[in-house]
């Protein structure tokens, strides 16, 4: 062991006295003119500059070694290269000019490479790109993502739903960990504020060789914002306004950056009323919102860490029926307060053709409930005239909230997770990752009632997977082995365990068509609500009762995708099958505990199939107008032949995008949106079927100077007609409650 850490020194050692520099010059590849503004960057060191106005960069301090550098600029095709650097390296690149967006670096999978070298189908979106169309929240705007959905309770509490599947299985990373915030609850939200997050990603089917246990249905990956480039500075602050619920959202943010080290912070505040429909407001679904990330980074030419923070904290109403009819933002009872501490530390170190990478989190999650005094009197919730009486009645809740000193539910859970991942020295066209991953949780109740009970859990993961590039194909294979040890308090420890693997391959047929086809098992241990639970959920409204001899779920996923690519059309069809052993899943009884209904967890086969088809078209000349369309259905079933609850139904979406530039506005867009959502009569036995419609949404924004700085804003409506209707995977649908009315929103941001 001494000898093996003395190798590791002096490795590290001899990486520190080369200090290289990376310097060049970009042109224009019709023109050769150069460019300025295009951005430089090194995926697995993070580090980045851009070009001045003669088309020239240098970037100091870069370890020896091969290193993947990505050149991008908007309106030029991203190029992705890797380059041995050593002592000085200089170099000339010529970008294609297009019309085809941007492309960037995709972090959810171990080689970070570029979507169209990956063997795996990844979808990522820019978060401003998601806010742009209106969305209120996080969880609503990844919808926009063909094949994506969110389970919401109102607008505050929404679960990423994709292809079907949710709540523990589909893992969230933030920060470059796992998140654990007792996310198994369909009324838990994800926690997380949009703010200081840079972009987001989705792996879509099993991604249990990469992540493990509750990655059976896929990852939802939330990138956090970038470090400011070596020695410069930024600072920025915006707001937003939603007129529906007369809500509103502000951040402010500043990032440092030196020749070594770099810091960034950012704070946020949202708060929203009950949002409204054409007919009423709904009744606590008000929120409020506070957010704190803060950050720091060091970097030399061998070794490179960063550690960042963020607090969430929110009071949540939790909306049961219709009754008062204000623009209060303040939550009625029953409410959820929320906080969430997440610590998260990332570090590797350099070696001539290998790297270590370590990360390490520890996430505090502290979930109070609070619940409502029942009141015997009468009352007609629908009439707005009784304003007066509302106005007392909220009075008495909120007097209510003040004598409560004791939360219902009062769950805190601890986790503690390590990464650690060893990039092997290239051995011809083949990368190789070894990894270790794992974490120990521990969930303890401090309230007058407890649904599931206190426990440990400890889980361990290896695993290892290659790339193979040849000519015209790459080749993507690996294996895991996992253990769960649950250690449950008054009831028995269970162990789950768990082999896994998957292989994929892409191969472009001809320069313009791409084909990927993956094969993968995942699996998931049942979550301790699952195995133990054993009470009345207020946010649920349901009885719930565990089952300690739940067998892990394990599935099997093939998928298949074929792109088109060309100048001026791009068309994609992805396909999959997916078969699950032992899907567990609440089923009603005909029991009636403390006035709530019972639900029992139980387990069958099951299987999901459908896919995602689209188009994007910017036809010749007029390259400034897109037409964009995507199609994605899904139908889950037992193998009983029963049907899978909450499955989306299958929704088509068409936009109209144009760009435009003039002396003013630079970066400036228009689009308008029709989302036609389809009958949803593939339902389970306790479920009812859901009724069809469209929703028209339609935004504009750009960039422009205002007091020699920098200003982008964005004006955007959605549900444009004030259609009544409700979605299949809202919590409310079983009381008849409908979504969110027309919403009319405006947000700016202020670069310093």
């Amino acid at each position: 062991m001494k000898s093996l850490l003395n190798a590791l020194l002096l490795l590290a050692i001899t990486s520190i006295y080369s200090q290289n520099t990376f310097s060049g010059k970009i042109t224009d590849s019709q023109t050769s003119e150069p460019l300025s503004f295009v951005n430089i960057y090194f995926s697995d060191l993070e580090k980045g500059t851009v070009t001045n106005e003669n088309g020239v960069f240098q970037i100091e301090n870069i370890p020896t070694g091969k290193h993947q550098i990505i050149f991008s600029m908007i309106g030029y095709e991203t190029q992705s290269v890797s380059i041995n650097i050593s002592t000085e390296t200089k170099f000339e690149i010529k970008l294609m000019p297009t019309a085809i967006e941007m492309e960037s670096i995709i972090i959810s999978t171990p080689f970070h490479k570029l979507q169209s070298e990956n063997v795996m189908k990844v979808e990522q979106k820019s978060v401003k790109e998601l806010k742009s169309s209106g969305a209120v929240t996080l969880a609503e705007g990844i919808t926009n993502i063909a094949g994506v959905e969110s389970i919401t309770t109102g607008l505050s509490i929404g679960k990423p739903v994709i292809r079907g599947l949710s709540s523990n299985r589909v893992l969230v990373y933030t920060q470059g960990i796992r998140l654990e915030n007792q996310q198994y609850g369909d009324e838990h939200g994800l926690g997380v504020n949009e703010t200081g997050i840079e972009s987001v990603e989705v792996i879509k089917g099993p991604a249990s060789l990469l992540y493990g246990s509750d990655a059976l249905g896929g990852v939802l990956y939330l990138n956090p914002e970038r470090f400011a480039n070596t020695n410069s500075s930024s600072g920025d602050f915006g707001g937003n306004y939603f007129s529906n619920t007369q809500g509103y959202s502000t951040n402010a943010g500043v990032k440092v950056s030196g020749d070594e080290f770099k810091f960034l912070f950012r704070g946020s505040l949202a708060e929203h009323a009950d949002y409204k429909t054409n007919d009423y407001r709904v009744t606590n679904t008000r929120f409020r919102e506070q957010d704190l990330k803060a950050g720091i980074a060091y970097h030399n030419n061998a070794f490179k860490t960063e550690f960042r923070y963020n607090v969430n904290q929110s009071k949540l109403g939790i909306p049961e029926d219709i009754g008062i009819q204000n623009t209060n933002r303040m939550p009625l009872l029953p409410y959820q307060e929320v906080t969430n501490h997440v610590f998260s530390s990332k570090s590797t170190l350099f070696f001539n053709d290998s790297k270590l990478d370590i990360s390490l989190g520890y996430i505090y999650n502290n979930r109070k409930e609070f619940e409502e005094h029942h009141h015997d009197e009468d009352e007609d919730h629908h009439d707005e005239d009784e304003h007066d009486e509302d106005e007392h009645e909220e009075e008495e809740h909120h007097d209510e909230a003040d004598e409560i000193l004791e939360a219902a539910l009062n769950m805190k859970l601890s986790t503690a997770s390590y990464d650690v991942k060893y990039s092997l020295p290239n051995l011809g066209k083949v990368e190789t990752i070894f990894g270790v991953q794992g974490m120990n949780q521990v969930n303890a109740n401090y309230g007058e009632e407890a649904l599931i009970p206190n426990a440990t859990t400890n889980d361990i993961g290896v695993f290892a997977t290659s790339h193979i590039h040849f000519d015209k194909a790459d080749i993507q294979l690996g294996a895991r082995y996992d253990n769960r040890h649950l250690n449950i308090e008054n009831s028995l420890n269970k162990t789950f365990n768990s082999f896994n693997g998957a292989l994929g391959f892409k191969t472009n047929i001809t320069p313009a068509i791409t084909t990927r086809v993956n094969l993968a098992t995942g699996f998931r241990a049942p979550n301790l609500s699952e195995l133990a639970s054993d009470g009345s959920h207020g946010g649920t409204n349901r009885y719930e009762i565990g089952n300690i001899d739940l067998n892990n779920e394990q599935n099997f996923q093939t998928d298949v995708a074929f792109e088109f690519k060309n100048e001026h059309l791009e068309l994609f069809a992805n396909g999959f099958y997916n078969t699950i052993n032992d899907y567990i899943f609440l089923a009603p009884t005909s029991e009636i505990i403390d006035e709530d209904p019972v639900f029992r967890y139980a387990q069958e086969d099951a299987k999901l199939y459908g896919g995602e088809f689209g188009l994007h078209l910017h036809p010749h000349p007029l390259d400034w107008i897109h037409f964009e369309s995507s199609f994605a259905m899904v139908t889950g079933k037992q193998d009983n032949g029963a049907y899978l609850p909450l499955i989306p139904a299958n929704n088509l979406t068409n936009t109209i995008r144009v760009e435009f530039e003039n002396n003013s506005i630079n970066q400036g867009y228009a689009f308008i949106t029709l989302r036609s959502t389809f009958n949803q009569n593939n339902v389970s036995i306790f479920e009812t079927p859901t009724g069809s419609y469209n929703l028209l949404s339609a935004g504009l924004g750009g960039n422009l100077t205002l007091f020699k700085n920098e200003v982008s804003f964005s004006l955007s409506g959605t549900n444009l007609t004030n259609k009544t209707y409700i979605n299949h995977l809202s919590r409310l649908k079983p009381d008849g409650i409908f979504n969110m009315g027309r919403n009319i929103s405006l947000a700016f941001t202020y670069n310093l």
